[in-house]
């Protein structure tokens, strides 16, 4: 029988994370666990209730009355907050804009970070974020760190866009996700760096599906 063992892919925003980690995560009958869209769902509630988000009592406030489900579908995983499924809500403009400032206050991290240990504890699970391989799955038996030229991963998310019908631009893009870089490396808050035992995966140059495969190939090395 094949180990359960736990994978934790970092990384910075469209390095293609979270398409590769659904990938690997059904090649291998395992649990996807989307982090960002734990904190994304926070950030639209935040907003939606007009909270300050700089206001990181208010912030915890809210968020100890809150209810994130992550739900795998045919149509991958949906998210529900408070009961409503805003998986597209989500992945707004707005809320892509403002998602690190929520993610950089410790409180906020710590307490979605304990929710995230919980869901990963019994292993059989492919984490994606900005720090699993350094703070939440420090013990993970394989750590992956994805990354992308800015440019190319601009060009994905734009296409992405058009694809949800979200008006950008390439330049725009470029701009966020290059400011983006710069916030989630320079917080205090578990900022994102390459664990040192994690493995760099350049997939400028890749296919969705070759990025997917070198991270299998990986796993089942670990799964023996």
């Amino acid at each position: 029988m094949s180990k359960l063992i736990q994978i934790a892919i970092d990384g910075p925003a469209g390095a293609g994370k979270s398409t590769i980690a659904k990938i690997v995560a059904e090649a291998l009958s395992f649990t996807y666990i989307d982090t960002g869209a734990m904190y994304r769902a926070v950030t639209y509630k935040a907003m939606k209730q007009n909270i300050r988000l700089n206001d990181t009592e208010s912030l915890e406030k809210m968020l100890r009355s809150t209810d994130i489900v992550l739900q795998p579908s045919k149509d991958g995983q949906l998210v529900f907050l408070d009961g409503e499924n805003v998986s597209s809500q989500i992945r707004s403009n707005e809320v892509t804009a403002n998602v690190s400032q929520v993610a950089a206050h410790a409180n906020i991290r710590e307490i979605l970070v304990a929710m995230q240990k919980a869901l990963a504890a019994n292993g059989g699970v492919v984490m994606d974020g900005r720090d699993i391989g350094t703070h939440v799955l420090k013990d993970a038996e394989l750590k992956i760190f994805m990354s992308a030229s800015v440019e190319e991963r601009a060009r994905r998310r734009f296409i992405d866009n058009e694809k949800r019908g979200i008006p950008s631009t390439i330049e725009t893009l470029q701009q966020e996700i290059a400011l983006r870089d710069k916030l989630d490396s320079e917080r205090e808050a578990s900022p994102l760096i390459q664990a040192e035992d994690a493995i760099y995966l350049d997939t400028t140059e890749l296919s969705i599906n070759e990025a997917a495969d070198t991270i299998l190939k990986l796993a089942k090395e670990k799964m023996i």
